[in-house]
Protein backbone atom coordinates (compact mmCIF):
# COMPACT_ATOMS: atom_id res chain seq x y z
CA UNK A 1 0.00 0.00 0.00
CA UNK A 2 1.12 3.34 -0.51
CA UNK A 3 3.01 5.21 2.57
CA UNK A 4 1.37 8.21 4.27
CA UNK A 5 4.07 9.72 6.22
CA UNK A 6 3.77 11.74 9.32
CA UNK A 7 5.81 14.45 10.56
CA UNK A 8 7.73 12.28 12.71
CA UNK A 9 8.11 9.72 10.32
CA UNK A 10 8.99 11.78 7.66
CA UNK A 11 12.11 13.21 9.46
CA UNK A 12 13.18 9.71 9.70
CA UNK A 13 12.69 8.57 6.00
CA UNK A 14 14.50 12.47 4.60
CA UNK A 15 16.93 11.66 6.91
CA UNK A 16 18.32 8.97 5.05
CA UNK A 17 18.48 10.11 1.83
CA UNK A 18 21.43 11.06 0.29
CA UNK A 19 22.40 15.02 -0.34
CA UNK A 20 23.08 14.18 -3.78
CA UNK A 21 19.21 13.22 -4.59
CA UNK A 22 18.18 16.08 -2.50
CA UNK A 23 19.39 18.22 -4.45
CA UNK A 24 19.44 21.34 -2.29
CA UNK A 25 15.50 20.97 -3.54
CA UNK A 26 13.26 23.26 -1.00
CA UNK A 27 10.34 20.77 -1.26
CA UNK A 28 12.59 18.62 0.52
CA UNK A 29 13.83 20.73 3.14
CA UNK A 30 10.48 23.08 3.69
CA UNK A 31 10.63 25.58 6.39
CA UNK A 32 8.18 24.48 9.28
CA UNK A 33 4.65 26.12 9.87
CA UNK A 34 4.60 28.24 12.37
CA UNK A 35 1.17 27.33 13.61
CA UNK A 36 1.41 23.19 12.83
CA UNK A 37 0.96 21.05 16.04
CA UNK A 38 2.96 18.18 15.53
CA UNK A 39 1.41 14.85 14.47
CA UNK A 40 1.56 12.02 16.76
CA UNK A 41 4.99 10.02 15.82
CA UNK A 42 4.53 7.35 18.39
CA UNK A 43 4.33 3.50 15.67
CA UNK A 44 1.37 1.73 15.27
CA UNK A 45 -0.83 0.48 13.19
CA UNK A 46 -3.90 2.04 11.67
CA UNK A 47 -6.03 2.56 14.32
CA UNK A 48 -9.52 1.17 14.13
CA UNK A 49 -11.13 3.19 16.52
CA UNK A 50 -10.34 6.44 15.20
CA UNK A 51 -12.41 5.43 12.31
CA UNK A 52 -15.37 4.32 14.63
CA UNK A 53 -14.61 7.63 16.68
CA UNK A 54 -15.68 9.58 13.69
CA UNK A 55 -19.23 8.19 13.12
CA UNK A 56 -20.20 8.12 16.61
CA UNK A 57 -21.84 11.29 17.73
CA UNK A 58 -21.20 10.75 21.09
CA UNK A 59 -17.06 11.15 20.68
CA UNK A 60 -17.05 14.13 18.45
CA UNK A 61 -18.93 16.17 20.61
CA UNK A 62 -21.86 15.71 18.52
CA UNK A 63 -20.40 17.98 16.02
CA UNK A 64 -21.36 16.16 12.50
CA UNK A 65 -24.95 17.30 12.94
CA UNK A 66 -26.15 14.40 11.32
CA UNK A 67 -29.86 13.18 11.34
CA UNK A 68 -29.58 10.20 9.16
CA UNK A 69 -31.65 12.62 6.34
CA UNK A 70 -30.70 14.67 3.23
CA UNK A 71 -30.77 18.74 5.05
CA UNK A 72 -32.26 20.80 2.39
CA UNK A 73 -30.70 23.43 1.43
CA UNK A 74 -32.24 26.91 2.17
CA UNK A 75 -31.82 29.82 -0.38
CA UNK A 76 -29.17 32.03 0.04
CA UNK A 77 -29.26 35.51 -0.16
CA UNK A 78 -28.54 37.62 -3.12
CA UNK A 79 -25.40 38.19 -1.47
CA UNK A 80 -24.63 34.69 -0.92
CA UNK A 81 -20.96 33.62 -1.55
CA UNK A 82 -20.04 31.93 -5.04
CA UNK A 83 -20.57 27.97 -5.35
CA UNK A 84 -16.36 27.78 -4.79
CA UNK A 85 -17.13 29.37 -1.12
CA UNK A 86 -20.50 27.78 -0.34
CA UNK A 87 -18.32 25.47 1.69
CA UNK A 88 -18.95 27.74 4.62
CA UNK A 89 -22.83 27.08 4.89
CA UNK A 90 -21.53 23.27 5.52
CA UNK A 91 -20.43 21.65 8.97
CA UNK A 92 -16.89 22.16 7.18
CA UNK A 93 -16.12 25.92 8.01
CA UNK A 94 -13.33 25.80 5.44
CA UNK A 95 -10.62 23.73 4.30
CA UNK A 96 -7.01 24.31 2.69
CA UNK A 97 -3.99 22.79 0.93
CA UNK A 98 -1.02 24.49 1.97
CA UNK A 99 2.82 23.28 2.80
CA UNK A 100 3.52 21.07 -0.15
CA UNK A 101 6.91 18.76 0.89
CA UNK A 102 8.38 16.16 -1.32
CA UNK A 103 8.64 12.67 0.22
CA UNK A 104 11.03 9.99 -0.80
CA UNK A 105 8.88 6.66 -2.05
CA UNK A 106 9.53 3.55 -0.10
CA UNK A 107 8.93 1.05 -2.98
CA UNK A 108 11.45 1.29 -5.93
CA UNK A 109 10.19 2.21 -9.40
CA UNK A 110 11.35 1.80 -12.71
CA UNK A 111 9.65 4.88 -13.94
CA UNK A 112 11.81 8.02 -14.43
CA UNK A 113 10.75 10.52 -11.70
CA UNK A 114 8.45 8.59 -9.81
CA UNK A 115 11.31 7.69 -6.76
CA UNK A 116 9.73 11.09 -5.06
CA UNK A 117 6.11 12.24 -4.73
CA UNK A 118 4.76 15.17 -2.78
CA UNK A 119 2.44 15.60 -0.11
CA UNK A 120 0.13 18.25 0.82
CA UNK A 121 -1.48 19.70 4.24
CA UNK A 122 -5.06 19.77 4.13
CA UNK A 123 -6.43 21.81 7.02
CA UNK A 124 -10.14 21.36 7.63
CA UNK A 125 -11.91 23.93 10.18
CA UNK A 126 -15.31 22.90 10.90
CA UNK A 127 -18.54 23.31 13.97
CA UNK A 128 -17.49 21.53 17.21
CA UNK A 129 -19.89 20.83 19.21
CA UNK A 130 -23.31 22.38 20.37
CA UNK A 131 -21.73 25.83 21.23
CA UNK A 132 -20.49 26.52 17.41
CA UNK A 133 -17.00 26.47 18.25
CA UNK A 134 -14.36 25.63 15.75
CA UNK A 135 -12.75 22.65 15.87
CA UNK A 136 -9.15 22.30 13.27
CA UNK A 137 -7.91 19.20 11.93
CA UNK A 138 -4.91 18.60 10.09
CA UNK A 139 -3.82 15.72 7.86
CA UNK A 140 -1.25 15.01 4.80
CA UNK A 141 -2.49 13.36 1.84
CA UNK A 142 -0.69 12.98 -1.99
CA UNK A 143 -2.60 13.40 -5.21
CA UNK A 144 -3.15 9.31 -5.02
CA UNK A 145 -5.65 10.08 -1.95
CA UNK A 146 -7.37 12.18 -4.04
CA UNK A 147 -7.78 10.12 -6.95
CA UNK A 148 -8.93 7.21 -4.57
CA UNK A 149 -11.42 9.54 -3.23
CA UNK A 150 -12.70 10.77 -6.43
CA UNK A 151 -13.26 6.98 -7.33
CA UNK A 152 -15.15 6.16 -4.43
CA UNK A 153 -17.41 9.39 -4.43
CA UNK A 154 -18.35 8.64 -8.34
CA UNK A 155 -19.16 5.19 -7.48
CA UNK A 156 -21.35 5.68 -4.09
CA UNK A 157 -23.18 8.63 -5.47
CA UNK A 158 -23.87 7.44 -8.67
CA UNK A 159 -26.68 10.48 -10.71
CA UNK A 160 -25.42 12.97 -8.24
CA UNK A 161 -23.43 15.98 -9.79
CA UNK A 162 -19.88 15.22 -7.95
CA UNK A 163 -17.49 17.71 -9.02
CA UNK A 164 -15.12 16.49 -10.79
CA UNK A 165 -11.43 16.14 -9.55
CA UNK A 166 -8.36 17.60 -10.90
CA UNK A 167 -6.78 16.05 -13.77
CA UNK A 168 -4.10 14.03 -13.42
CA UNK A 169 -0.85 14.98 -15.91
CA UNK A 170 0.64 12.40 -17.91
CA UNK A 171 4.19 13.73 -17.78
CA UNK A 172 3.63 14.33 -14.08
CA UNK A 173 6.83 12.08 -12.91
CA UNK A 174 8.89 14.61 -15.21
CA UNK A 175 7.68 18.07 -14.20
CA UNK A 176 7.20 17.02 -10.72
CA UNK A 177 10.17 18.89 -9.94
CA UNK A 178 8.44 22.07 -10.73
CA UNK A 179 7.49 24.26 -8.38
CA UNK A 180 4.71 25.68 -10.77
CA UNK A 181 3.24 22.87 -11.45
CA UNK A 182 3.03 21.54 -7.29
CA UNK A 183 1.37 25.55 -6.56
CA UNK A 184 -1.45 24.81 -9.87
CA UNK A 185 -2.13 21.60 -8.13
CA UNK A 186 -2.53 22.32 -4.81
CA UNK A 187 -4.61 25.04 -6.18
CA UNK A 188 -6.35 22.80 -7.34
CA UNK A 189 -7.05 20.26 -4.68
CA UNK A 190 -7.70 23.15 -2.70
CA UNK A 191 -10.75 24.20 -4.85
CA UNK A 192 -12.09 20.42 -5.57
CA UNK A 193 -12.22 19.56 -1.95
CA UNK A 194 -14.06 22.93 -1.21
CA UNK A 195 -16.79 22.16 -4.06
CA UNK A 196 -17.19 18.31 -2.31
CA UNK A 197 -17.75 20.24 0.73
CA UNK A 198 -20.24 22.79 -0.69
CA UNK A 199 -22.37 19.95 -1.75
CA UNK A 200 -25.27 19.21 0.73
CA UNK A 201 -25.20 15.05 0.24
CA UNK A 202 -21.36 14.46 -0.26
CA UNK A 203 -20.46 16.55 2.81
CA UNK A 204 -22.06 14.15 5.14
CA UNK A 205 -20.11 11.23 3.41
CA UNK A 206 -18.21 8.94 4.85
CA UNK A 207 -15.79 8.84 2.48
CA UNK A 208 -15.05 12.89 2.61
CA UNK A 209 -14.88 12.07 6.39
CA UNK A 210 -12.39 9.91 6.66
CA UNK A 211 -10.23 11.68 3.60
CA UNK A 212 -10.32 15.08 5.51
CA UNK A 213 -10.36 13.61 9.73
CA UNK A 214 -8.49 10.55 9.34
CA UNK A 215 -5.22 10.53 10.83
CA UNK A 216 -2.82 7.75 9.42
CA UNK A 217 -0.12 6.69 12.02
CA UNK A 218 1.58 4.35 9.83
CA UNK A 219 3.61 5.11 6.16
CA UNK A 220 2.38 1.42 5.16
CA UNK A 221 -1.67 1.93 4.85
CA UNK A 222 -3.04 5.00 2.46
CA UNK A 223 -6.60 6.33 2.63
CA UNK A 224 -7.96 3.53 0.57
CA UNK A 225 -7.21 1.19 3.72
CA UNK A 226 -9.29 3.80 5.71
CA UNK A 227 -12.35 4.41 2.97
CA UNK A 228 -12.43 0.53 3.15
CA UNK A 229 -12.99 0.15 6.54
CA UNK A 230 -15.33 2.95 6.85
CA UNK A 231 -17.00 0.74 4.37
CA UNK A 232 -17.15 -2.15 7.09
CA UNK A 233 -18.25 0.31 9.41
CA UNK A 234 -21.12 1.94 7.36
CA UNK A 235 -22.45 -1.93 7.02
CA UNK A 236 -21.41 -2.92 10.76
CA UNK A 237 -23.92 -0.39 12.30
CA UNK A 238 -27.02 -0.88 9.50
CA UNK A 239 -26.77 -4.59 10.59
CA UNK A 240 -26.87 -3.40 14.03
CA UNK A 241 -29.60 -1.04 13.23
CA UNK A 242 -31.56 -3.89 11.39
CA UNK A 243 -31.64 -2.41 7.97
CA UNK A 244 -29.93 -5.75 6.53
CA UNK A 245 -33.12 -7.82 7.69
CA UNK A 246 -35.44 -9.04 4.76
CA UNK A 247 -33.15 -8.12 1.72
CA UNK A 248 -30.93 -10.79 1.19
CA UNK A 249 -32.14 -11.41 -2.25
CA UNK A 250 -31.52 -7.48 -3.19
CA UNK A 251 -27.98 -8.13 -1.39
CA UNK A 252 -27.26 -10.95 -3.76
CA UNK A 253 -28.39 -9.20 -6.76
CA UNK A 254 -26.98 -5.77 -6.28
CA UNK A 255 -23.80 -6.25 -8.24
CA UNK A 256 -25.80 -5.89 -11.14
CA UNK A 257 -26.39 -2.47 -10.69
CA UNK A 258 -22.63 -1.49 -10.77
CA UNK A 259 -21.16 -0.13 -13.76
CA UNK A 260 -20.27 -3.49 -16.09
CA UNK A 261 -16.40 -2.34 -16.69
CA UNK A 262 -15.86 -1.69 -12.50
CA UNK A 263 -17.40 -4.71 -11.55
CA UNK A 264 -15.02 -6.63 -14.36
CA UNK A 265 -18.32 -8.47 -15.62
CA UNK A 266 -17.53 -8.29 -19.16
CA UNK A 267 -19.71 -10.75 -20.19
CA UNK A 268 -22.44 -8.36 -18.93
CA UNK A 269 -20.71 -5.43 -20.74
CA UNK A 270 -20.44 -7.11 -23.99
CA UNK A 271 -24.28 -7.17 -23.38
CA UNK A 272 -25.65 -3.83 -22.68
CA UNK A 273 -22.97 -3.19 -25.82
CA UNK A 274 -24.85 -5.68 -27.87
CA UNK A 275 -28.30 -3.53 -26.37
CA UNK A 276 -26.53 0.00 -27.30
CA UNK A 277 -25.93 -0.81 -30.37
CA UNK A 278 -29.09 -2.41 -31.46
CA UNK A 279 -31.20 0.63 -29.83
CA UNK A 280 -28.50 3.11 -31.89
CA UNK A 281 -28.46 1.49 -35.50
CA UNK A 282 -30.95 -1.64 -35.40
CA UNK A 283 -33.91 0.46 -35.58
CA UNK A 284 -35.45 -1.83 -33.32
CA UNK A 285 -37.57 -0.55 -30.48
CA UNK A 286 -36.02 -1.16 -26.59
CA UNK A 287 -38.30 -2.94 -24.36
CA UNK A 288 -37.37 0.15 -21.86
CA UNK A 289 -36.93 3.20 -22.87
CA UNK A 290 -36.75 6.77 -21.35
CA UNK A 291 -39.88 8.25 -20.70
CA UNK A 292 -39.23 11.26 -18.48
CA UNK A 293 -40.32 14.18 -20.71
CA UNK A 294 -39.17 16.64 -17.69
CA UNK A 295 -35.66 15.21 -17.44
CA UNK A 296 -35.52 15.02 -21.17
CA UNK A 297 -36.58 18.36 -21.59
CA UNK A 298 -33.69 19.38 -18.61
CA UNK A 299 -31.04 17.46 -20.56
CA UNK A 300 -31.69 19.38 -23.79
CA UNK A 301 -31.71 23.05 -22.15
CA UNK A 302 -28.41 22.01 -20.27
CA UNK A 303 -26.76 21.06 -23.64
CA UNK A 304 -27.78 24.63 -24.57
CA UNK A 305 -26.63 25.87 -21.45
CA UNK A 306 -23.38 24.14 -22.25
CA UNK A 307 -22.73 26.10 -25.51
CA UNK A 308 -23.59 29.17 -23.87
CA UNK A 309 -21.36 29.37 -21.47
CA UNK A 310 -18.64 28.24 -23.59
CA UNK A 311 -19.36 31.49 -25.15
CA UNK A 312 -19.72 33.68 -22.40
CA UNK A 313 -16.30 32.15 -21.19
CA UNK A 314 -14.39 32.62 -24.31
CA UNK A 315 -15.82 36.44 -24.42
CA UNK A 316 -14.72 36.65 -20.95
CA UNK A 317 -11.59 35.71 -21.94
CA UNK A 318 -11.40 38.14 -24.84
CA UNK A 319 -12.83 41.16 -22.45
CA UNK A 320 -9.94 40.87 -19.86
CA UNK A 321 -7.08 40.41 -22.27
CA UNK A 322 -8.68 43.76 -23.93
CA UNK A 323 -8.31 45.59 -20.41
CA UNK A 324 -5.07 43.97 -19.74
CA UNK A 325 -3.68 45.17 -22.82
CA UNK A 326 -5.29 48.96 -21.76
CA UNK A 327 -3.40 48.65 -18.74
CA UNK A 328 -0.13 47.98 -20.04
CA UNK A 329 -0.27 50.55 -23.01
CA UNK A 330 -1.62 53.14 -20.31
CA UNK A 331 1.25 52.19 -18.35
CA UNK A 332 4.00 52.55 -21.05
CA UNK A 333 2.79 55.57 -22.02
CA UNK A 334 2.74 56.84 -18.52
CA UNK A 335 6.52 55.86 -18.85
CA UNK A 336 6.93 57.62 -21.81
CA UNK A 337 5.62 61.14 -20.36
CA UNK A 338 7.90 60.71 -17.32
CA UNK A 339 10.87 60.30 -19.38
CA UNK A 340 9.60 63.57 -21.66
CA UNK A 341 9.23 65.30 -18.77
CA UNK A 342 12.24 64.48 -17.24
CA UNK A 343 14.00 65.53 -20.61
CA UNK A 344 11.27 68.80 -20.53
CA UNK A 345 12.72 70.06 -17.00
CA UNK A 346 16.75 69.18 -18.01
CA UNK A 347 16.34 71.39 -20.53
CA UNK A 348 14.22 74.32 -19.59
CA UNK A 349 15.45 77.60 -19.51
CA UNK A 350 12.44 79.48 -19.11
CA UNK A 351 9.35 79.36 -16.51
CA UNK A 352 7.53 78.62 -19.05
CA UNK A 353 9.00 74.92 -20.04
CA UNK A 354 9.27 74.01 -16.52
CA UNK A 355 5.46 74.81 -16.29
CA UNK A 356 5.15 72.55 -19.12
CA UNK A 357 7.41 70.07 -17.60
CA UNK A 358 4.75 69.81 -14.51
CA UNK A 359 1.97 69.67 -16.18
CA UNK A 360 3.63 66.58 -18.26
CA UNK A 361 5.09 65.29 -15.37
CA UNK A 362 0.85 65.54 -13.85
CA UNK A 363 -0.58 63.49 -17.34
CA UNK A 364 2.41 60.96 -16.69
CA UNK A 365 1.29 60.09 -13.05
CA UNK A 366 -2.20 60.02 -13.91
CA UNK A 367 -1.71 57.56 -16.98
CA UNK A 368 0.24 55.50 -14.53
CA UNK A 369 -2.47 55.45 -11.86
CA UNK A 370 -5.14 54.71 -14.35
CA UNK A 371 -3.04 51.73 -15.67
CA UNK A 372 -2.83 50.13 -12.16
CA UNK A 373 -6.89 50.94 -11.26
CA UNK A 374 -6.90 48.92 -15.23
CA UNK A 375 -5.16 45.89 -13.18
CA UNK A 376 -7.22 45.80 -10.25
CA UNK A 377 -9.95 46.08 -12.01
CA UNK A 378 -8.99 43.22 -14.25
CA UNK A 379 -8.04 41.10 -11.25
CA UNK A 380 -11.80 41.76 -9.80
CA UNK A 381 -13.45 40.75 -13.19
CA UNK A 382 -10.98 37.76 -13.07
CA UNK A 383 -12.41 36.71 -9.69
CA UNK A 384 -16.32 37.28 -10.55
CA UNK A 385 -16.21 35.68 -14.37
CA UNK A 386 -14.50 32.73 -12.74
CA UNK A 387 -17.73 31.52 -12.17
CA UNK A 388 -18.89 30.78 -15.58
CA UNK A 389 -15.14 28.28 -15.76
CA UNK A 390 -17.06 26.72 -12.27
CA UNK A 391 -19.87 25.78 -14.19
CA UNK A 392 -18.35 25.17 -17.19
CA UNK A 393 -16.28 22.44 -15.11
CA UNK A 394 -19.58 21.50 -13.52
CA UNK A 395 -21.05 20.65 -16.89
CA UNK A 396 -18.29 17.77 -16.51
CA UNK A 397 -20.05 16.58 -13.28
CA UNK A 398 -23.44 16.68 -15.10
CA UNK A 399 -22.53 14.74 -17.89
CA UNK A 400 -21.14 12.11 -15.89
CA UNK A 401 -24.55 12.10 -13.49
CA UNK A 402 -26.21 11.64 -16.86
CA UNK A 403 -24.45 8.85 -17.88
CA UNK A 404 -24.84 6.51 -14.60
CA UNK A 405 -28.34 7.17 -15.44
CA UNK A 406 -27.94 5.35 -19.09
CA UNK A 407 -26.00 3.16 -17.86
CA UNK A 408 -28.49 2.01 -15.24
CA UNK A 409 -30.76 2.03 -17.90
CA UNK A 410 -29.06 0.03 -20.41
CA UNK A 411 -28.82 -2.35 -17.60
CA UNK A 412 -32.49 -3.12 -17.19
CA UNK A 413 -32.55 -2.97 -20.80
CA UNK A 414 -30.14 -5.95 -20.89
CA UNK A 415 -32.05 -7.80 -18.09
CA UNK A 416 -35.58 -7.66 -19.70
CA UNK A 417 -34.23 -8.96 -23.22
CA UNK A 418 -32.45 -11.51 -21.08
CA UNK A 419 -35.54 -12.30 -19.13
CA UNK A 420 -37.57 -12.25 -22.02
CA UNK A 421 -35.13 -14.65 -23.67
CA UNK A 422 -35.05 -17.13 -20.85
CA UNK A 423 -38.77 -17.13 -20.89
CA UNK A 424 -38.99 -17.90 -24.19
CA UNK A 425 -36.80 -20.57 -24.02
CA UNK A 426 -39.03 -21.67 -21.41
CA UNK A 427 -41.97 -22.33 -23.07
CA UNK A 428 -40.27 -24.24 -25.70
CA UNK A 429 -38.59 -26.85 -23.58
CA UNK A 430 -41.99 -27.17 -21.54
CA UNK A 431 -43.33 -27.51 -25.26
CA UNK A 432 -40.83 -30.52 -25.80
CA UNK A 433 -41.09 -31.95 -22.82
CA UNK A 434 -45.00 -32.43 -22.93
CA UNK A 435 -44.46 -33.42 -26.68
CA UNK A 436 -41.92 -36.35 -26.04
CA UNK A 437 -43.79 -37.66 -22.28
CA UNK A 438 -42.06 -36.08 -19.50
CA UNK A 439 -37.93 -36.57 -20.36
CA UNK A 440 -36.00 -36.35 -17.26
CA UNK A 441 -33.15 -34.52 -18.16
CA UNK A 442 -35.57 -31.81 -19.61
CA UNK A 443 -37.47 -31.73 -16.42
CA UNK A 444 -33.96 -31.15 -14.57
CA UNK A 445 -32.95 -28.31 -17.35
CA UNK A 446 -36.09 -26.45 -17.19
CA UNK A 447 -35.87 -26.88 -13.25
CA UNK A 448 -32.44 -24.91 -13.82
CA UNK A 449 -33.72 -22.60 -16.46
CA UNK A 450 -36.56 -21.70 -13.98
CA UNK A 451 -33.96 -20.91 -11.31
CA UNK A 452 -32.45 -18.71 -13.64
CA UNK A 453 -35.39 -17.08 -14.55
CA UNK A 454 -36.00 -16.49 -10.25
CA UNK A 455 -32.19 -14.73 -10.16
CA UNK A 456 -32.68 -12.51 -13.29
CA UNK A 457 -35.87 -11.48 -11.95
CA UNK A 458 -34.71 -10.74 -8.93
CA UNK A 459 -31.32 -8.98 -10.43
CA UNK A 460 -34.11 -6.70 -12.91
CA UNK A 461 -36.38 -5.48 -9.68
CA UNK A 462 -32.87 -4.23 -8.19
CA UNK A 463 -31.50 -2.77 -11.41
CA UNK A 464 -34.78 -1.31 -11.69
CA UNK A 465 -34.33 0.15 -8.04
CA UNK A 466 -30.81 1.61 -8.98
CA UNK A 467 -32.53 3.51 -11.85
CA UNK A 468 -35.15 5.04 -10.26
CA UNK A 469 -32.83 5.92 -7.33
CA UNK A 470 -30.68 7.58 -10.03
CA UNK A 471 -33.82 9.12 -11.55
CA UNK A 472 -34.55 10.62 -8.32
CA UNK A 473 -30.98 11.93 -7.40
CA UNK A 474 -30.78 13.58 -11.13
CA UNK A 475 -33.85 15.14 -10.29
CA UNK A 476 -32.79 16.57 -6.77
CA UNK A 477 -29.83 17.78 -8.71
CA UNK A 478 -31.19 19.57 -11.38
CA UNK A 479 -33.90 20.95 -9.05
CA UNK A 480 -30.41 22.36 -6.82
CA UNK A 481 -28.38 23.14 -10.16
CA UNK A 482 -31.46 25.57 -11.00
CA UNK A 483 -32.08 27.45 -7.31
CA UNK A 484 -27.55 27.78 -7.30
CA UNK A 485 -27.62 29.11 -10.86
CA UNK A 486 -29.60 31.76 -10.05
CA UNK A 487 -27.94 32.74 -7.19
CA UNK A 488 -24.68 32.50 -8.57
CA UNK A 489 -24.71 34.26 -12.35
CA UNK A 490 -26.85 36.86 -9.88
CA UNK A 491 -23.95 37.27 -7.28
CA UNK A 492 -21.15 37.37 -10.41
CA UNK A 493 -23.41 39.73 -12.35
CA UNK A 494 -23.55 42.08 -9.25
CA UNK A 495 -19.80 42.00 -8.23
CA UNK A 496 -18.91 42.45 -11.92
CA UNK A 497 -20.88 45.77 -12.48
CA UNK A 498 -19.89 47.01 -9.07
CA UNK A 499 -16.49 46.63 -10.08
CA UNK A 500 -16.75 48.50 -13.23
CA UNK A 501 -18.65 50.96 -11.41
CA UNK A 502 -15.93 51.63 -9.10
CA UNK A 503 -13.17 51.70 -11.27
CA UNK A 504 -14.92 53.95 -13.50
CA UNK A 505 -15.77 56.30 -11.11
CA UNK A 506 -11.96 56.20 -9.43
CA UNK A 507 -10.03 56.68 -13.21
CA UNK A 508 -12.56 59.23 -14.12
CA UNK A 509 -12.01 61.35 -10.89
CA UNK A 510 -7.99 60.90 -12.57
CA UNK A 511 -8.78 62.32 -15.52
CA UNK A 512 -11.10 65.23 -13.97
CA UNK A 513 -8.40 66.17 -11.85
CA UNK A 514 -5.67 66.33 -15.20
CA UNK A 515 -8.11 68.50 -17.03
CA UNK A 516 -8.86 70.96 -13.72
CA UNK A 517 -4.73 71.25 -13.74
CA UNK A 518 -4.83 72.07 -17.69
CA UNK A 519 -7.74 73.95 -17.98
CA UNK A 520 -5.22 77.29 -18.09
CA UNK A 521 -4.11 75.86 -21.28
CA UNK A 522 -7.82 75.83 -22.61
CA UNK A 523 -8.52 79.47 -21.43
CA UNK A 524 -5.27 80.18 -23.22
CA UNK A 525 -6.53 79.07 -26.51
CA UNK A 526 -9.00 80.69 -26.46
Amino acid sequence: MEALPVAGDRRGILSAVPAALNGGDPLLHPSPAPDSPPFPSAPGALDPDAIFSLFDPSENGGDDGDDGGDAPVSPRGSDAPSRSARSSASEYSRITVSDPQKEQETTSSLVPGSGFFVTYLITTRFVSGSGGGLAEIRVRRRFKDVVALADRLSEAYRGYFVPQRPDKSVVEGQVMQKHEFVEQRRSAIEKYLNRLAAHPVIVKSDELRVFLRMPVKSPSPSTEVALRMSDGVGALSKQVSGETRGRNVEVATQGVVQPAKGRRDFMRMFRELKQAVTNDWGGVKSLVVEEDKEFLEKKGKLQDLEQQLTTASKQAEALVKAKQDIGDTMGELGLTFVKLAKFEMENATYHSQRSRAAEIKHFATAALRTSRFYRESNTQTVKHLDTLHEYLGLMLAVHSAFSDRSTALSTVQTLTSDLSSLLAREEKLEASSMRFGGDKSKIHRIEELRETIRNTEDAKICAIKDYECIKENNKNELERLDRERHEDFLVMLKGFVSNQVIYAEKIANVWANVAEETKGYTSQSK
